[in-house]
Protein backbone atom coordinates (compact mmCIF):
# COMPACT_ATOMS: atom_id res chain seq x y z
CA UNK A 1 0.00 0.00 0.00
CA UNK A 2 1.56 3.57 -1.03
CA UNK A 3 2.59 5.71 1.90
CA UNK A 4 1.01 9.68 1.78
CA UNK A 5 2.79 10.57 4.68
CA UNK A 6 4.77 9.74 7.65
CA UNK A 7 2.70 7.05 9.73
CA UNK A 8 -0.43 7.68 7.16
CA UNK A 9 -1.07 5.32 4.27
CA UNK A 10 -4.03 5.70 1.95
CA UNK A 11 -5.68 3.27 3.18
CA UNK A 12 -6.15 4.92 6.33
CA UNK A 13 -6.26 8.04 4.60
CA UNK A 14 -9.82 6.54 2.53
CA UNK A 15 -10.85 5.62 6.11
CA UNK A 16 -10.78 8.72 7.76
CA UNK A 17 -12.50 10.44 4.64
CA UNK A 18 -14.83 7.79 4.43
CA UNK A 19 -15.84 8.49 8.67
CA UNK A 20 -15.93 12.51 7.71
CA UNK A 21 -18.58 11.61 5.24
CA UNK A 22 -20.85 9.25 6.66
CA UNK A 23 -20.52 11.57 9.63
CA UNK A 24 -21.68 14.83 7.87
CA UNK A 25 -24.35 13.01 6.05
CA UNK A 26 -24.99 11.65 9.16
CA UNK A 27 -25.59 15.19 10.33
CA UNK A 28 -27.86 16.81 7.71
CA UNK A 29 -30.40 13.91 8.63
CA UNK A 30 -30.12 14.88 12.14
CA UNK A 31 -30.94 18.65 11.04
CA UNK A 32 -33.58 17.41 8.74
CA UNK A 33 -35.28 15.41 11.18
CA UNK A 34 -34.80 12.38 9.71
CA UNK A 35 -32.96 10.41 12.16
CA UNK A 36 -33.05 11.34 16.08
CA UNK A 37 -29.58 12.49 17.87
CA UNK A 38 -27.98 11.43 21.33
CA UNK A 39 -28.67 14.05 23.50
CA UNK A 40 -27.60 14.70 27.37
CA UNK A 41 -28.71 17.74 28.71
CA UNK A 42 -27.02 17.14 31.75
CA UNK A 43 -23.45 16.96 29.82
CA UNK A 44 -24.35 19.96 27.70
CA UNK A 45 -24.14 21.45 30.82
CA UNK A 46 -20.93 20.83 31.93
CA UNK A 47 -19.80 21.68 28.28
CA UNK A 48 -21.53 25.27 28.87
CA UNK A 49 -19.10 25.52 32.34
CA UNK A 50 -16.30 24.63 30.78
CA UNK A 51 -16.43 27.20 28.15
CA UNK A 52 -17.27 30.26 30.59
CA UNK A 53 -15.01 28.44 32.74
CA UNK A 54 -12.08 28.78 30.06
CA UNK A 55 -13.16 32.28 28.66
CA UNK A 56 -12.43 33.89 32.14
CA UNK A 57 -9.76 32.18 33.07
CA UNK A 58 -8.35 33.66 29.90
CA UNK A 59 -9.51 36.63 30.41
CA UNK A 60 -8.31 36.69 34.26
CA UNK A 61 -4.68 35.72 32.97
CA UNK A 62 -4.66 38.38 30.12
CA UNK A 63 -5.35 41.17 32.75
CA UNK A 64 -2.59 39.79 35.01
CA UNK A 65 -0.24 39.71 32.51
CA UNK A 66 -1.66 43.56 31.80
CA UNK A 67 -1.07 44.51 35.36
CA UNK A 68 2.30 42.86 35.54
CA UNK A 69 3.26 44.61 32.99
CA UNK A 70 1.96 47.80 34.11
CA UNK A 71 3.99 47.59 37.46
CA UNK A 72 7.37 47.11 35.29
CA UNK A 73 6.51 50.20 33.70
CA UNK A 74 5.90 52.20 37.29
CA UNK A 75 9.02 50.09 38.07
CA UNK A 76 11.00 51.64 35.53
CA UNK A 77 9.48 55.35 35.56
CA UNK A 78 10.23 55.40 39.63
CA UNK A 79 13.65 54.44 39.06
CA UNK A 80 14.53 57.34 36.62
CA UNK A 81 12.50 59.57 38.86
CA UNK A 82 14.35 58.32 42.03
CA UNK A 83 18.04 58.34 39.66
CA UNK A 84 16.94 62.05 38.75
CA UNK A 85 16.67 62.83 42.13
CA UNK A 86 20.06 61.52 43.33
CA UNK A 87 21.61 63.22 40.20
CA UNK A 88 20.83 66.72 41.45
CA UNK A 89 21.30 66.13 44.67
CA UNK A 90 24.12 68.03 46.23
CA UNK A 91 26.90 66.96 48.25
CA UNK A 92 26.31 69.13 50.54
CA UNK A 93 23.01 69.04 50.97
CA UNK A 94 21.34 67.50 53.96
CA UNK A 95 20.99 63.90 53.80
CA UNK A 96 22.71 62.47 50.95
CA UNK A 97 23.88 59.30 51.69
CA UNK A 98 20.15 58.68 53.00
CA UNK A 99 18.43 59.35 49.54
CA UNK A 100 21.40 57.50 47.54
CA UNK A 101 20.31 54.65 49.88
CA UNK A 102 16.63 55.41 49.24
CA UNK A 103 16.68 55.26 46.06
CA UNK A 104 18.41 52.07 46.05
CA UNK A 105 15.73 50.34 48.27
CA UNK A 106 12.98 51.84 46.41
CA UNK A 107 14.40 49.84 43.00
CA UNK A 108 14.41 46.55 45.39
CA UNK A 109 11.31 46.91 46.56
CA UNK A 110 10.03 47.75 43.31
CA UNK A 111 12.15 44.42 41.38
CA UNK A 112 10.57 41.95 44.53
CA UNK A 113 7.10 42.96 44.41
CA UNK A 114 7.32 42.69 40.05
CA UNK A 115 9.34 39.52 40.57
CA UNK A 116 6.92 38.13 43.25
CA UNK A 117 3.39 38.57 41.31
CA UNK A 118 4.38 36.97 38.13
CA UNK A 119 5.90 34.09 40.16
CA UNK A 120 3.00 33.83 42.18
CA UNK A 121 -0.04 34.90 40.56
CA UNK A 122 0.87 34.65 36.92
CA UNK A 123 2.66 31.47 37.03
CA UNK A 124 -0.18 29.76 39.18
CA UNK A 125 -2.83 30.51 36.81
CA UNK A 126 -0.69 29.65 33.92
CA UNK A 127 -0.68 26.26 35.41
CA UNK A 128 -4.36 26.37 35.61
CA UNK A 129 -5.16 26.91 31.95
CA UNK A 130 -2.59 24.36 30.73
CA UNK A 131 -5.36 22.02 31.24
CA UNK A 132 -8.01 23.92 29.07
CA UNK A 133 -6.29 22.76 25.77
CA UNK A 134 -6.30 18.84 26.16
CA UNK A 135 -9.95 18.61 27.99
CA UNK A 136 -11.80 21.10 25.17
CA UNK A 137 -9.90 18.42 22.44
CA UNK A 138 -11.40 15.06 23.81
CA UNK A 139 -14.93 17.07 24.64
CA UNK A 140 -14.52 17.26 20.07
CA UNK A 141 -13.68 13.89 20.07
CA UNK A 142 -16.55 12.71 22.69
CA UNK A 143 -18.99 14.61 20.22
CA UNK A 144 -17.64 13.19 16.65
CA UNK A 145 -17.53 9.38 18.41
CA UNK A 146 -21.10 10.64 19.71
CA UNK A 147 -21.96 11.08 15.83
CA UNK A 148 -20.53 7.84 14.70
CA UNK A 149 -22.65 5.85 17.28
CA UNK A 150 -25.76 7.62 15.94
CA UNK A 151 -24.71 6.85 12.29
CA UNK A 152 -23.60 2.70 13.15
CA UNK A 153 -26.94 2.85 15.51
CA UNK A 154 -29.18 3.64 12.64
CA UNK A 155 -27.46 1.60 10.37
CA UNK A 156 -27.89 -0.96 12.59
CA UNK A 157 -31.62 -0.49 13.22
CA UNK A 158 -32.46 0.06 9.22
CA UNK A 159 -31.10 -3.59 8.51
CA UNK A 160 -32.92 -4.59 11.69
CA UNK A 161 -36.10 -3.20 9.70
CA UNK A 162 -35.16 -4.69 6.32
CA UNK A 163 -34.01 -8.10 7.73
CA UNK A 164 -37.30 -9.31 7.13
CA UNK A 165 -38.35 -7.49 3.43
CA UNK A 166 -34.74 -9.33 2.23
CA UNK A 167 -35.97 -12.61 3.69
CA UNK A 168 -38.93 -12.50 1.67
CA UNK A 169 -37.48 -11.00 -1.08
CA UNK A 170 -34.78 -13.95 -0.91
CA UNK A 171 -37.95 -16.52 -0.65
CA UNK A 172 -39.64 -15.07 -3.53
CA UNK A 173 -36.12 -15.43 -5.33
CA UNK A 174 -35.93 -19.17 -4.08
CA UNK A 175 -39.63 -19.95 -5.21
CA UNK A 176 -38.61 -18.39 -9.16
CA UNK A 177 -35.61 -20.69 -9.04
CA UNK A 178 -37.49 -23.49 -7.84
CA UNK A 179 -39.04 -23.93 -11.85
CA UNK A 180 -35.84 -22.52 -13.15
CA UNK A 181 -33.29 -23.93 -11.74
CA UNK A 182 -32.47 -27.77 -11.13
CA UNK A 183 -33.42 -28.49 -7.27
CA UNK A 184 -29.69 -29.61 -6.21
CA UNK A 185 -28.67 -25.63 -7.17
CA UNK A 186 -31.75 -24.29 -5.41
CA UNK A 187 -30.60 -25.17 -2.02
CA UNK A 188 -27.02 -23.36 -2.73
CA UNK A 189 -28.36 -20.23 -4.14
CA UNK A 190 -30.68 -19.42 -0.96
CA UNK A 191 -28.26 -20.04 1.56
CA UNK A 192 -26.08 -17.95 -0.53
CA UNK A 193 -28.19 -14.86 -0.38
CA UNK A 194 -29.06 -15.66 3.41
CA UNK A 195 -25.59 -15.61 4.37
CA UNK A 196 -24.79 -12.52 2.64
CA UNK A 197 -27.74 -10.70 4.33
CA UNK A 198 -26.08 -12.38 8.00
CA UNK A 199 -23.05 -10.75 6.96
CA UNK A 200 -24.29 -7.67 6.96
CA UNK A 201 -26.45 -7.72 9.65
CA UNK A 202 -23.42 -9.13 11.81
CA UNK A 203 -20.82 -6.11 10.67
CA UNK A 204 -23.47 -3.59 11.29
CA UNK A 205 -23.75 -5.09 14.80
CA UNK A 206 -20.25 -4.89 15.11
CA UNK A 207 -19.58 -1.51 14.57
CA UNK A 208 -22.33 -0.22 16.44
CA UNK A 209 -20.71 -2.18 19.70
CA UNK A 210 -17.49 -0.86 18.83
CA UNK A 211 -18.91 2.79 18.34
CA UNK A 212 -20.97 2.57 21.29
CA UNK A 213 -18.00 1.64 23.48
CA UNK A 214 -15.18 3.98 22.46
CA UNK A 215 -18.36 6.84 22.72
CA UNK A 216 -19.09 6.16 26.47
CA UNK A 217 -15.55 5.46 27.98
CA UNK A 218 -14.89 9.18 26.66
CA UNK A 219 -18.49 10.09 28.04
CA UNK A 220 -17.82 8.57 31.46
CA UNK A 221 -14.40 10.49 31.99
CA UNK A 222 -15.19 13.50 31.11
CA UNK A 223 -18.41 13.66 32.94
CA UNK A 224 -15.64 12.98 35.86
CA UNK A 225 -13.84 15.52 35.03
CA UNK A 226 -15.73 18.63 34.08
CA UNK A 227 -17.52 18.61 37.26
CA UNK A 228 -14.24 18.62 39.51
CA UNK A 229 -12.89 21.09 36.91
CA UNK A 230 -15.98 23.37 37.16
CA UNK A 231 -15.36 23.50 41.47
CA UNK A 232 -11.92 24.15 41.25
CA UNK A 233 -11.97 27.59 39.76
CA UNK A 234 -13.19 28.57 43.60
CA UNK A 235 -10.12 27.29 44.75
CA UNK A 236 -7.36 28.75 42.19
CA UNK A 237 -9.64 32.49 42.38
CA UNK A 238 -8.78 32.43 45.92
CA UNK A 239 -5.57 31.84 45.85
CA UNK A 240 -4.58 34.35 42.97
CA UNK A 241 -6.14 37.18 44.44
CA UNK A 242 -5.12 36.24 48.00
CA UNK A 243 -1.70 35.99 47.41
CA UNK A 244 -1.89 39.15 44.96
CA UNK A 245 -3.25 41.24 47.92
CA UNK A 246 -1.06 39.84 50.24
CA UNK A 247 1.91 40.86 47.73
CA UNK A 248 0.13 44.48 47.44
CA UNK A 249 -0.12 44.82 51.50
CA UNK A 250 3.17 44.15 51.77
CA UNK A 251 4.69 46.50 48.80
CA UNK A 252 2.33 49.31 49.99
CA UNK A 253 3.20 48.92 53.64
CA UNK A 254 6.94 49.25 52.96
CA UNK A 255 6.75 51.88 50.18
CA UNK A 256 5.08 53.82 52.82
CA UNK A 257 7.96 54.18 55.02
CA UNK A 258 10.45 54.94 52.05
CA UNK A 259 7.54 57.74 51.49
CA UNK A 260 7.80 58.86 54.92
CA UNK A 261 11.40 58.71 54.92
CA UNK A 262 12.01 60.63 51.60
CA UNK A 263 9.65 62.85 53.26
CA UNK A 264 11.78 63.57 56.00
CA UNK A 265 15.03 64.24 54.36
CA UNK A 266 12.62 66.71 52.31
CA UNK A 267 11.81 68.61 55.45
CA UNK A 268 15.53 68.55 56.94
CA UNK A 269 16.55 70.03 53.71
CA UNK A 270 13.88 72.46 53.59
CA UNK A 271 14.87 73.60 56.98
CA UNK A 272 18.80 73.67 56.04
CA UNK A 273 17.50 76.24 53.31
CA UNK A 274 15.62 78.41 55.23
CA UNK A 275 18.47 78.28 58.06
CA UNK A 276 20.88 78.97 55.72
CA UNK A 277 19.01 81.61 54.37
CA UNK A 278 18.86 83.45 58.01
CA UNK A 279 22.09 83.21 58.45
CA UNK A 280 22.76 84.98 54.85
CA UNK A 281 20.71 87.60 56.12
CA UNK A 282 22.86 88.25 59.82
CA UNK A 283 25.69 87.83 57.80
CA UNK A 284 24.84 90.81 55.73
CA UNK A 285 23.76 92.94 58.67
CA UNK A 286 26.50 91.99 61.38
CA UNK A 287 30.16 93.16 60.97
CA UNK A 288 31.08 89.89 62.36
CA UNK A 289 30.20 86.92 60.23
CA UNK A 290 28.59 84.18 61.58
CA UNK A 291 26.91 80.90 60.85
CA UNK A 292 24.03 79.02 62.19
CA UNK A 293 25.59 76.17 63.89
CA UNK A 294 25.96 74.24 67.23
CA UNK A 295 25.99 76.52 70.33
CA UNK A 296 29.59 76.70 71.43
CA UNK A 297 30.48 74.70 74.66
CA UNK A 298 30.34 76.33 77.73
CA UNK A 299 31.84 74.96 81.31
CA UNK A 300 29.32 73.66 83.71
CA UNK A 301 27.32 76.59 85.28
CA UNK A 302 27.81 77.91 88.17
CA UNK A 303 25.10 77.66 90.60
CA UNK A 304 24.75 81.04 92.75
CA UNK A 305 22.10 82.10 95.20
CA UNK A 306 19.06 84.44 93.68
CA UNK A 307 19.56 87.35 96.30
CA UNK A 308 16.25 88.94 97.43
CA UNK A 309 14.97 91.62 94.92
CA UNK A 310 15.16 94.50 97.78
CA UNK A 311 18.24 93.63 99.14
CA UNK A 312 19.90 93.29 95.86
CA UNK A 313 19.18 97.02 95.71
CA UNK A 314 20.51 98.41 98.35
CA UNK A 315 23.66 96.21 98.21
CA UNK A 316 24.14 97.94 94.41
CA UNK A 317 23.65 100.96 95.09
CA UNK A 318 25.91 101.03 98.06
CA UNK A 319 28.39 99.37 96.16
CA UNK A 320 28.15 102.70 93.20
CA UNK A 321 28.32 104.89 96.82
CA UNK A 322 31.84 103.26 97.69
CA UNK A 323 33.00 103.88 93.95
CA UNK A 324 34.93 107.15 93.25
CA UNK A 325 33.01 108.62 89.82
CA UNK A 326 36.47 109.06 88.64
CA UNK A 327 37.10 105.04 88.47
CA UNK A 328 34.06 104.04 87.15
CA UNK A 329 35.01 100.69 85.37
CA UNK A 330 32.92 98.34 83.35
CA UNK A 331 31.68 96.63 86.75
CA UNK A 332 30.37 100.00 87.52
CA UNK A 333 28.51 100.18 84.38
CA UNK A 334 27.18 96.92 84.62
CA UNK A 335 25.94 97.28 87.93
CA UNK A 336 24.14 100.48 86.76
CA UNK A 337 22.50 98.47 84.28
CA UNK A 338 21.09 96.45 86.19
CA UNK A 339 19.69 98.97 88.65
CA UNK A 340 17.67 100.00 85.93
CA UNK A 341 16.62 96.27 84.71
CA UNK A 342 14.90 96.46 88.27
CA UNK A 343 13.79 99.58 88.14
CA UNK A 344 11.81 98.25 84.46
CA UNK A 345 11.22 100.88 81.52
CA UNK A 346 8.58 101.16 79.28
CA UNK A 347 10.69 102.42 75.90
CA UNK A 348 11.63 100.23 73.12
CA UNK A 349 14.65 99.42 74.64
CA UNK A 350 14.32 99.52 78.37
CA UNK A 351 17.45 101.22 80.45
CA UNK A 352 19.89 98.91 81.48
CA UNK A 353 19.23 96.35 78.46
CA UNK A 354 22.19 96.87 75.37
CA UNK A 355 20.11 94.96 72.36
CA UNK A 356 17.72 93.05 71.31
CA UNK A 357 18.42 90.08 69.33
CA UNK A 358 15.42 87.83 67.28
CA UNK A 359 15.81 83.64 68.05
CA UNK A 360 16.24 82.39 64.43
CA UNK A 361 16.45 78.55 65.40
CA UNK A 362 14.78 76.80 68.55
CA UNK A 363 17.15 75.97 71.41
CA UNK A 364 16.51 73.47 73.70
CA UNK A 365 18.25 74.87 77.35
CA UNK A 366 20.70 71.57 78.53
CA UNK A 367 21.60 73.81 82.10
CA UNK A 368 18.97 75.66 84.52
CA UNK A 369 20.50 79.13 83.94
CA UNK A 370 19.99 78.74 80.16
CA UNK A 371 17.66 80.52 78.16
CA UNK A 372 15.01 78.08 76.31
CA UNK A 373 14.48 79.59 72.64
CA UNK A 374 11.89 79.11 70.18
CA UNK A 375 12.21 80.63 66.82
CA UNK A 376 10.98 83.82 66.56
CA UNK A 377 11.23 84.91 70.38
CA UNK A 378 12.91 88.56 71.02
CA UNK A 379 15.42 88.66 73.87
CA UNK A 380 16.11 91.52 76.01
CA UNK A 381 20.50 91.29 75.58
CA UNK A 382 21.80 92.84 79.15
CA UNK A 383 25.74 92.36 80.16
CA UNK A 384 26.80 89.50 82.93
CA UNK A 385 27.33 90.70 86.65
CA UNK A 386 30.88 89.45 86.47
CA UNK A 387 32.08 89.97 82.83
CA UNK A 388 34.87 87.20 83.65
CA UNK A 389 32.21 84.86 84.16
CA UNK A 390 30.90 85.13 80.02
CA UNK A 391 32.04 82.07 78.03
CA UNK A 392 32.69 83.18 74.67
CA UNK A 393 30.16 83.15 71.90
CA UNK A 394 27.06 83.50 74.59
CA UNK A 395 25.04 86.27 75.64
CA UNK A 396 22.83 86.97 78.75
CA UNK A 397 18.92 88.17 79.14
CA UNK A 398 15.75 88.11 79.51
CA UNK A 399 12.97 87.25 77.27
CA UNK A 400 11.13 90.55 76.22
CA UNK A 401 7.66 89.09 76.69
CA UNK A 402 8.84 87.85 80.20
CA UNK A 403 10.09 91.50 80.93
CA UNK A 404 6.72 93.22 79.70
CA UNK A 405 4.91 90.47 81.98
CA UNK A 406 6.70 90.94 85.11
CA UNK A 407 9.92 93.51 84.92
CA UNK A 408 11.94 91.07 86.40
CA UNK A 409 15.00 90.41 85.54
CA UNK A 410 15.67 87.66 87.40
CA UNK A 411 14.03 85.29 84.64
CA UNK A 412 17.43 85.94 82.78
CA UNK A 413 19.56 83.00 81.54
CA UNK A 414 22.51 82.94 79.39
CA UNK A 415 21.58 81.20 75.41
CA UNK A 416 24.26 81.33 72.52
CA UNK A 417 24.39 83.57 70.19
CA UNK A 418 24.82 82.29 67.06
CA UNK A 419 21.14 80.89 67.52
CA UNK A 420 20.51 84.68 67.19
CA UNK A 421 20.20 87.36 65.07
CA UNK A 422 20.95 91.08 65.84
CA UNK A 423 18.33 93.75 65.30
Amino acid sequence: MAEMGKGVTAGKLAINVQKRLTRAQEKVLQKLGKADETRDAAFEEMVTNFNKQMVEGSKLQKDLKTYVTAVKTLHDASRRLQDCLADMYEPDWFGKEEMDALAEDTDTLWLDYHQSITDKSVTSMDTYLTQFPDIKARIAKRDRKMVDFDSARHHFASLQKGKKKDEAKIAKQAALLEMAAPSWAQGLISAHQVAQTNLSFNQAEEDLGRAQKIFEELNVELQDELPALWDSRVGVYVNTFQGLAGHQEKFHKDMSKLSQNLNDIMTKLEEQRQLNEEADISDSASSAPKRLGPPPSRPPPRPSPSPDPGQQQVSLFDDEASVPDSNTDSATTTTTQQIAVTNGSDGELPPGFIYKVKAIHDYDATDGDELELKMGDIVLVMGFDNPDEQDDGWLMGVKESKWLQEKDASAKGVFPENFTQKF
